[in-house]
């Protein structure tokens, strides 16, 4: 009996690109989200950045409408809105509007983060342990929908109450346990980090508690899968947003993608050059074949679900040929 396909699904960040207006960014998440429907993708998210030079999407229920009006089928919504950073009841309201509109269609993935500098804190009013009323918040998101929260007896979620929207938690630090315990499907980064992530994971399974949102466990792997003709083209691919990450973790800014030749001909500091190295590791990019062999040696190792394909590069055709043949490779479609 032949195996089905692996479920493969998108997250986009809207990255914007050397010379680029972030307006551009956001009109090219809206037409590779209509490709990636075209190809066989499952999900098309979009994800919260704000105050960030080289991300455009900083209001993804916003973004996510765009998307889902764009498209006829796949599956639309956030990886993630980032709870603390929000009223749990605006964020009801707001995918309640989405799930009304676009029926059976609308994910909610949640992350827990905050904003990454102290200014964009303070013009969002939250403070770095804002993150540490996830739990709470998260109960009281669902109950706006399932009519069991605290709140939902005296206020309610105009139209989301009543509505089915599937919620996900994005796993950072205790992210697994918090999905675990809340019986929610988890987001978890991979292949970096291999054995902490396998950690993570099967703590989830074992930890995990059935809820109205799902009877059993169900893991989504998030990760970078480059796909060229060849491999050199394929790691070739991942060196813009491997540069993004390095400039940002030593000049504490993540710009917008520059060319790759442009970024190989850098007379890089040694700490520079360590940091674009290191964030080089752990992804998977070569050939359609290897590509698609490393994906699902890495999906049996953890009994993975679903792939979360997070890849960006600078040269966007190059990018949606990536994403074109990774579905051709696995039978998307």
């Amino acid at each position: 009996m032949t195996a089905p396909p692996l479920r493969l699904s998108v997250l986009d960040r809207s990255r914007t690109r050397q010379g680029q207006e972030p307006a551009q960014a956001l009109r090219d998440t809206v037409a590779f989200a209509r490709e990636a429907e075209r190809l066989g993708y499952h999900r098309f998210w979009v994800s919260e950045h704000h105050g960030v030079p080289g991300v455009a999407g900083s209001a993804p229920t916003v973004l996510a409408a765009a998307v889902a009006a764009a498209t006829t089928r796949i599956r639309v919504g956030t990886g993630g809105v980032m709870l603390p950073n929000h009223q749990p009841l605006v964020v009801a309201e707001q995918f309640g509007v989405l799930a009304a509109l676009f029926p059976d269609r609308i994910d909610m993935g949640l992350g827990r983060s905050v904003a990454f500098t102290d200014g964009v804190r303070r013009a969002l009013g939250r403070e770095k342990d804002a993150a540490d009323r996830f739990p709470e918040q998260l109960a009281e998101l669902i109950g706006y929908f399932d009519g069991t929260g605290r709140s939902s007896r005296d206020v309610h979620a105009r139209p989301a109450e009543g509505l089915h929207v599937p919620a996900f938690v994005l796993a950072t630090g205790a992210g697994a346990d918090l999905a675990a315990d809340a019986g929610l499907p988890l987001v978890i980064a991979a292949p970096r980090g291999e054995e902490r992530m396998l950690a993570a994971v099967d703590r989830y399974r074992e930890r995990f508690r059935p809820s109205a949102q799902a009877a059993e466990p169900y893991v989504v792997l998030a990760g970078t899968v480059a796909v060229a003709a060849t491999t050199e083209q394929a790691e070739r691919l991942l060196v813009p947003e491997a540069w993004s990450s390095a400039h940002a973790r030593t000049h504490g800014e993540f710009p917008p993608l520059a060319p790759a030749e442009e970024i190989l001909e850098r007379a890089m500091t040694p700490r520079e050059r360590a940091a674009h190295q290191e964030a080089l590791r752990g992804h998977i990019a070569g050939t359609p074949a290897r590509a698609a062999a490393e994906l699902a040696a890495l999906v049996e190792r953890t009994r993975a679900d679903e792939y979360l394909v997070t890849t960006s590069t600078y040269d966007r055709g190059a990018l949606l040929d990536s994403y074109r043949l990774l579905a051709e490779a696995v039978g998307l479609g």
